[in-house]
């Protein structure tokens, strides 16, 4: 009992301090992206940076329809143990290779049809070799999940970020134009990727598998995912893909700017359940339905922790963020900022609910939520962004994350039959009222000393209410050797 007592404690201090040096990581990674983006923003101006958005989006809307959902797939089935795992691990990079270069090869040629500019379809391709060393890294961090090693991720983006900023910075500095800068966009891609497989070649060999049966696997277990994934990105990328066909460049890049601050905070809620969803599809695999439970409202109460904070520091504070981010020109920024922080809160549901779904195997499911969103959300953006533009296109994508976050909470619920405990939630909401009233109070002095007494605040206020015991804190900070 009491080996099994020390078994729990260590593995929850394990997941503590993973979470940690991602949460570590992230901050460093995203300080170094938001000043890239600045970079970019304030060198490029209003409508080459819309050349670079459309450049991105473009590559991303294919690059998420041949997703696949390979990093919960990876994770998924590592943690399952029903094939041996040196064997799996080198099938799932050969089937992610041959897939990336298979639908990403042909991406340039069909650029030639969309009525962008010379140096936007010159940029996509040579740009998606980024994107498929971005598909690689999809399995890896899959892999390092399963490992409770995502220290190593953490480090390979904050390597591939410093490339992008250290080459962002000689290249302004020697006046090169757009298409160099999306060379070194493209080199902090591949960067970032071979910090990951170095790494990995030591806790097993980085070799492309080819075995039929294990993709026949690989494909059962990810087709419907995949399906999802399909429509998921009509409502995820949709909105700037559109925007591309129906305005300006100009417009493109200030709704760009502003979407890349909602990217950077959304990718937290995926670091956090990356972590979480070996552990419950261990747990729900091994019919441990107590430890489920506990990991299960972990991960809620970890995501609302961030989620609130996040929403509402990025409405109070919008217009100054992209100032300091983009510089005065992109000012305007800040208005669909303001309304894409709303959908801040469905990404976090969503990405609970959603990698919940991958652990109990219930990925068909949940197929019709994700479908009938893109179908909303296609009908809304053809009518809605051609009328009223950028802000057309915020309002729908706040209602496309909402929408799949609250059905999906409904979904997973039904089949796993847990309740769960809405007191911690109630005290973060509480905490992010105290945050917000603050930050209104303050709002003359400037964005970095908001930003600081917006998070001394919130602590305060979580601490306050006990959101986060001290036993708790206790317990995370404490390393044992």
């Amino acid at each position: 009992m009491l080996l099994c007592l020390n078994a729990f404690v260590s593995l929850t201090r394990k997941i503590a301090h993973n979470t940690a040096y991602q949460i570590v990581g992230k901050i460093i990674s995203t300080f170094f992206g938001l000043v890239a983006i600045g970079m970019m923003t304030r060198y490029l101006g209003q409508e080459q940076f819309g050349w670079y958005i459309t450049t991105i989006t473009f590559l991303q809307f294919i690059g998420i329809l041949v997703d696949f959902g390979l990093t919960p797939v990876t994770a998924s089935m590592l943690g399952e143990n029903q094939i041996e795992e040196q064997k799996l691990f080198k099938n799932l990079l050969g089937f992610r290779f041959a897939t990336a270069v298979v639908f990403l090869g042909i991406m340039p040629f069909t650029a030639l049809l969309f009525p962008y500019p010379p140096e936007v379809k010159i940029a996509i391709t040579f740009t998606s070799i980024s994107f498929i060393a971005i598909a690689m890294n999809q399995v890896l961090v899959g892999f390092y999940q399963h490992k409770l090693k995502m220290h190593i991720q953490a480090i390979g983006e904050v390597v591939g970020r410093i490339v992008l900023v250290v080459g962002l910075w000689l290249l302004i500095k020697n006046g090169e134009t757009f298409l160099p800068i999306m060379g070194i966009v493209t080199l902090a891609s591949v960067s970032y990727m071979l910090v990951l497989i170095l790494r990995a070649h030591r806790e097993s060999p980085v070799k492309l598998g080819f075995d039929w049966d294990i993709w026949k696997k690989i494909m059962t277990k990810m087709w419907p995912i995949t399906v999802s994934i399909i429509f998921n990105v009509v409502y995820l990328k949709g909105d700037t893909l559109l925007l591309t066909l129906f305005t300006t460049q100009t417009e493109v890049g200030m709704y760009g700017a502003a979407y890349r601050v909602i990217d950077i905070l959304a990718q937290t809620a995926m670091m956090i359940m990356g972590v979480m969803l070996p552990l419950l599809a261990y747990a729900w695999s091994r019919h441990m339905q107590d430890e489920f439970r506990h990991r299960y409202q972990m991960s809620f109460d970890a995501m609302m922790l961030l989620a609130i904070p996040m929403m509402v520091g990025t409405i109070m504070l919008a217009q100054k963020i992209m100032i300091l981010i983009a510089g005065e020109e992109f000012a305007t920024s800040g208005k669909p900022l303001q309304i894409l922080a709303l959908a801040v809160f469905g990404v976090f549901v969503g990405g609970i609910f959603g990698h919940v779904a991958v652990a109990i195997d219930k990925q068909k499911q949940t197929m019709w939520i994700y479908i009938s969103d893109a179908i909303i959300t296609l009908i809304g953006y053809l009518i809605f962004i051609p009328k009223f533009g950028m802000y057309g296109a915020a309002w729908m994508t706040v209602f496309s994350e909402l929408y799949a976050g609250i059905l999906l909470f409904f979904v997973i619920r039904h089949y796993i039959k847990i309740k769960l405990e809405i007191k911690t939630f109630g005290k973060i909401i509480l905490s992010g009222i105290c945050m917000g009233s603050i930050l209104f109070l303050f709002q003359h002095i400037h964005i970095i000393l908001l930003i600081i007494v917006g998070m001394i605040s919130y602590s305060l206020a979580i601490i306050g209410t006990q959101a986060i015991s001290r036993k708790t804190i206790r317990e995370i900070i404490s390393i044992r050797q």
